[in-house]
């Protein structure tokens, strides 16, 4: 299958294509499962919004979120993403915009493959496996 860049209402070039597609693929081969039909589609806040509006019923802005269609081992889905989003929180924690997006990038694909982020110890495996993901890349 393939992992796909697009983008939607905002003018934004992804870098590094090749490098980041190779680089999901092991992060979910690491997993332990098989890559499916992944697709990143990179939007403004307003657009982010009206889809967190529309499918999870949040009136909140997001970062990401991440629609899950994987089938037993094989992770697909599609991930959305606010670039708007990711350069706030690129400047509020003191990281590079290409850091902080791969990190929401990662997050998206370990939703995926099964880990959650709703209670403290969620998210501290979460952010331990964001961690190890980055260090691979």
């Amino acid at each position: 299958m393939a992992i796909t860049f697009q983008k939607q209402d905002i003018d934004f070039k992804i870098r590094a294509i090749s490098k980041k597609s190779l680089w999901v693929k092991k992060i979910i081969e690491l997993e332990g499962k098989t890559t499916g039909q992944i697709n990143f589609v990179f939007m403004d806040d307003a657009s982010l919004l009206k889809k967190n509006i529309q499918f999870m019923e949040h009136t909140t802005f997001t970062d990401i979120i991440t629609f899950d269609y994987c089938e037993k081992l094989k992770v697909s889905g599609d991930i959305l993403i606010s670039i708007e989003r990711v350069e706030e929180n690129a400047e509020k924690f003191g990281v590079e915009f290409e850091t902080e997006l791969l990190r929401v990038m990662i997050h998206g694909i370990l939703h995926l493959c099964g880990y959650g982020d709703k209670s403290k110890a969620a998210r501290d495996l979460m952010r331990k496996k964001e961690d190890l993901a980055l260090k691979r890349y």
